[in-house]
């Protein structure tokens, strides 16, 4: 109880990644720009502030809470604001400038199921869009309240209320767990048991279990058990026309998934409450290394015979020169591939042994290498070695630094997806050239990257980056832009549009294209079976039938 009241006294800042006391001061902030703009040869800028709350006028509210429900809304500028936007970086430089055009009427924080039951009942007699909001980290506008003004208003319901752990199954190696619990909620529960859910995406400080499943999240890890849906045993969510849940099995030819066609919904078809979700004992052994290739595509085809040899890496990261360079892991001459090995049963020595063997017959030359017996989050053994360490503590900042790139006027974009190895090659230099072009476009400098997130016997999953300098004022034009040429490219290599951000309102034009026309209308009569009034998330992945 303690520990609940102490999380829900901090407040998130309003308008970007975070909570308001993890704010640096304006001082630390211009430091770290400075250092940003060399390091990255941008000319320097003046650091700017972001608009103080008090200073932000909200749209007035267009309904307000019914009397059944009050208890359990916020109707204050700060729960309205902070629930306007979800994280992308057209949504940090809209709330760094106090721009709230669509905040929700109100926020809606269910204490149980019931008090779920009556928000979806309310919202569909009076015609007004809910939002499902787990942790509010969506990248691709998949939390805004901005719906048609056929809708009567919209309001945002906060799944942060229901953030236990239920149940945990032992013989089974499975937990019940709520839907609202972030990732150190539910690994600090289970934690006790001696098990983890391992899976932790670059958001999980944050995000949830809910918003996991909602949008098809991939963690941490690079093989095997990595998107949410892996872990998933079975899930509970609640619609307007009913429940929906499913059983628990281990696995079942039954038809269509109910849990697959909950995972990526993404709040379309009702708002997840719990899930079965498969656990295992935290991990006891690790190994890892950093392995250098003098070239990005050199890399790319280690990766691709690790990806095929069975080996199964927990971290098989390849990170090209100007990655490793910008994140301080390298100096900007080769690549490197952070691999690791963990196990909760038996030492990793001998898949390590075969997979630098494997490295060394395509010129990777490997640095120290690191092992460890102690569990713990991840498998950040041997961090230091070769870069990895640097690498990894850029990427779990990453969030945190976006938030300075707004205030020092550096726009800042990323494209993950997946393609298969054999069409790679091409499809890698088609985006590579679009990103420089867009970027020098609109900006008349840019720094491109990429780095394989996950890989996939049949291919792997890019991860592109693009910073270059912003034009005041143009932020989000200019991101517009950049993101409407890389994606154009992506789709039309035949590539998925998104790999692990989810759809959101952002991805629409682009996912529309990617979906076979059947299945789109099938997924319309789908939400229209579940969600009659079309209340749900309206304008993410499929519009209402009339």
């Amino acid at each position: 109880m303690g520990k609940d009241m102490l999380v829900s006294a901090r407040r998130r800042k309003h308008w970007g990644w975070g909570f308001e006391d993890e704010q640096p001061s304006p001082d630390e902030v211009r430091a770290a720009a400075g250092g940003l703009a060399v390091h990255l040869g941008f000319p320097p800028v003046e650091v700017e502030q972001p608009v103080s709350l008090a200073s932000v006028a909200l749209p007035a509210a267009r309904v307000l809470p019914p009397s059944a429900i009050a208890a359990i809304c916020s109707t204050d500028a700060h729960a309205r604001a902070s629930h306007a936007l979800g994280k992308s970086y057209s949504d940090v430089v809209l709330g760094f400038r106090g721009r709230f055009d669509h905040p929700p009427d109100f926020v809606a924080r269910p204490r149980d199921e019931v008090d779920v039951e009556r928000l979806l009942e309310w919202c569909s007699a009076e015609r007004v869009a809910a939002i499902p909001y787990g942790g509010g980290t969506s990248v691709v506008g998949g939390v805004q309240p901005n719906v048609d003004p056929s809708y009567n208003g919209a309001i945002t319901i906060d799944l942060g209320g229901l953030r236990r752990v239920l149940e945990v199954d032992q013989v089974s190696r499975a937990a019940l767990i709520q839907a609202g619990a972030t990732g150190p909620d539910l690994e600090a529960q289970l934690a006790e048991h001696g098990l983890t859910l391992r899976h932790f995406p670059q958001s999980f400080e944050l995000s949830t279990l809910g918003g996991w499943i909602a949008t098809r999240a991939a963690g941490h890890f690079a093989t095997v058990w990595t998107h949410i849906e892996d872990f998933v045993e079975s899930v509970r969510a609640l619609t307007p026309a009913g429940t929906w849940a499913s059983r628990r099995l281990p696995g079942s030819g039954a038809g269509p998934s109910p849990d697959r066609m909950l995972a990526g919904s993404e709040g379309t078809l009702g708002v997840i409450t719990e899930a079965w979700v498969r656990v295992q004992p935290r991990p006891t052994h690790r190994a890892s290394a950093g392995v250098r290739f003098p070239t990005f595509a050199s890399g790319a085809e280690c990766v691709r015979s690790l990806s095929q040899s069975g080996l199964h890496p927990s971290n098989c990261r390849l990170i090209d020169p100007a990655e490793a360079r910008f994140t301080m892991s390298g100096d900007g001459t080769f690549a490197l591939l952070v691999l690791g090995f963990e196990s909760s049963d038996h030492p990793c020595d001998f898949p390590m042994d075969r997979a630098l063997a494997i490295c060394a017959e395509h010129g990777g030359v490997a640095g120290e290498r690191r092992g460890s017996s102690s569990g713990g989050r991840g498998s950040g053994a041997g961090e230091g070695a070769s870069g990895v360490g640097a690498w990894r503590e850029a990427f779990l900042r990453a969030p945190y630094v976006r938030d300075v790139f707004v205030a020092m006027g550096v726009l800042s974009e990323t494209f993950e997806t997946a393609i298969t190895w054999d069409r790679f090659p091409r499809f890698h230099e088609r985006v590579m050239a679009a990103a420089h072009a867009a970027a020098r476009d609109v900006s008349g400098a840019a720094h491109v990257s990429c780095r394989f997130t996950h890989v996939y016997p049949d291919g792997p999953a890019p991860y592109y980056t693009v910073l270059a300098p912003a034009l005041r004022g143009e932020e989000v034009q200019q991101w517009a832009a950049i993101k409407a040429a890389v994606s154009e490219v992506i789709v039309a290599e035949g590539a998925t549009i998104t790999h692990h951000h989810a759809v959101g309102r952002d991805h629409r034009p682009w996912y529309d294209r990617q979906r076979p026309d059947p299945f789109a209308a099938a997924l319309r009569g789908a939400k229209a079976a579940v969600d009659p009034h079309g209340v749900m998330n309206p304008g993410v992945l499929v519009d209402p039938l009339p």
